[in-house]
């Protein structure tokens, strides 16, 4: 995980940028506080701060191809770059074992398609001679923003960054590319699109499904662990993540009235992980407020409350391990908020969970990126697997919901695994449960 920035000249005929790579990287430092480094020629120039992940001692960026004709940075996970790594072997000289060469090398083989083949979450930035490729994930996992300005095109993880350039800021939308000379294109075309099939085995299909999408995130040169609230989502990805990692560290917070430290002390003890707590105080929350909204870079009311206790969870792990796992996406796919409990149309339901899913990249991604940034670690959501994703919108919309109850059919398909208590848990928001509500 990373921060990138940069700039690209639209127009030969512009003049120098006001505001030098170097300058925008700064405001990024916390995304990448491992390494940094800058490229340019007199067209561009792509800089990168890194957070180490993969290929610790060597994947410097920005990188490039064998002759130096293709420059990238690069933010994200490629979760399948060990398989295209291995046939990108046989006809290139790999230098690195990181899954940002394996991009740069997708798009020599592949062009603007390469996309296509990524199974995760990225933003990345490609100069290819006198040409600018810009991309992001399908679900907007990993952030980018744009602006323009004196025929120069400015990039960047965050807005902060692009903020001394002019305050006319885009953000780039989630499953799209830019070519400099081609324009946009959308690749992604959304969620909710396969047809349900009422016979599957849908239990086992979501069993499977969940436990690979953690398994492909555990990858890492790094220790990784999980943020624990106690509730169903979280202690489901933990409780999967301690099949393979014997001692998983699990990291709860709250206020001393807020229920998720309660529950999470007991998920952790049932399963038994290294667990870390951290109760907090208004006081401490008043305090950390103004840095909580610099870093979210939102004033959205509802946000700020979750990323408060975000913040110190983030903080309190981040003496512990590089890569966390969390549970977000869960309540869109399957269900979890209460308002729904109103819609009695199942077509209706559906198409509110799409809504709200699509729209994830401007609420808990943002809110779950820049709280784990800001601490220099590494947030990964399986829920949001693409193949876990198109399987829960394939998923009948009356399975998802049952008496009453909230993500019925991932509760029912983890029978077992997890304590009664804490499987028949009612959703609780995140603020109200960890006591900043």
């Amino acid at each position: 995980m990373c921060g990138i920035a940069g700039y690209f000249a639209l127009e030969r005929t512009a003049a120098q940028p006001p505001v030098s790579a170097e300058a925008m990287l700064e405001r990024l430092r916390h995304r990448g506080p491992d390494d940094s480094g800058v490229w340019r020629n007199e067209r561009a120039a792509l800089g990168h701060t890194r957070l180490s992940i993969i290929d610790v001692p060597g994947g410097h960026q920005p990188i490039a191809n064998e002759d130096r004709s293709i420059h990238i940075v690069y933010n994200g996970e490629i979760y399948n770059f060990p398989a295209l790594r291995a046939s990108l072997a046989r006809r290139h000289s790999l230098r690195t074992r990181t899954d940002t060469e394996v991009v740069v090398h997708s798009y020599e083989e592949h062009g603007l398609g390469c996309v296509q083949l990524f199974d995760g979450m990225f933003a990345f930035a490609l100069v290819d001679g006198d040409e600018l490729f810009l991309a992001r994930d399908p679900l907007g996992v990993k952030p980018l923003y744009y602006a323009l300005a004196d025929g120069w095109l400015y990039f960047a993880s965050e807005i902060k960054a692009l903020l001394p350039v002019t305050t006319d800021i885009h953000e780039f939308p989630p499953g799209h590319w830019f070519h400099s000379k081609l324009g946009w294109r959308k690749y992604f075309w959304g969620v909710g699109e396969d047809e349900a099939h009422a016979q599957r085995d849908w239990l086992a299909l979501v069993r499977e499904a969940l436990s690979t999408a953690v398994t492909k995130r555990l990858i890492a040169d790094v220790p990784v662990g999980v943020f624990l609230s106690g509730g169903l989502d979280s202690s489901l990805i933990a409780a999967l993540m301690k099949e393979h990692i014997p001692d998983l560290h699990s990291f709860s917070v709250g206020t001393a009235q807020g229920q998720d430290p309660l529950y999470a002390r007991k998920v952790a003890q049932y399963l038994g992980t290294v667990q870390h707590e951290y109760i907090y105080t208004e006081a401490e929350m008043m305090k950390v407020l103004p840095t909580v909204i610099y870093h979210l870079e939102s004033f959205d009311f509802a946000l700020v409350r979750s990323a408060i206790a975000n913040y110190f969870v983030a903080r309190l792990a981040k003496d512990f391990v590089k890569v966390v796992l969390v549970g977000e996406g869960s309540d869109e796919l399957f269900g979890g908020y209460h308002y729904l409990k109103e819609i009695a149309d199942e077509e209706h339901l559906q198409r509110e969970l799409i809504a709200i899913t699509s729209r994830l990249h401007n609420s808990n991604l943002q809110r779950v990126d820049r709280m784990t940034m800001a601490h220099g670690i590494e947030g990964r959501e399986p829920y949001l697997d693409l193949d876990l994703v198109k399987l829960a919108f394939a998923i009948p919309p009356s399975l998802k919901r049952h008496n009453g109850i909230e993500k019925y059919i991932l509760r029912k398909a983890f029978a077992n695994v997890l304590p009664d208590e804490i499987l028949w848990r009612e959703k609780e928001k995140f603020s109200r449960g960890a006591g900043s509500a």
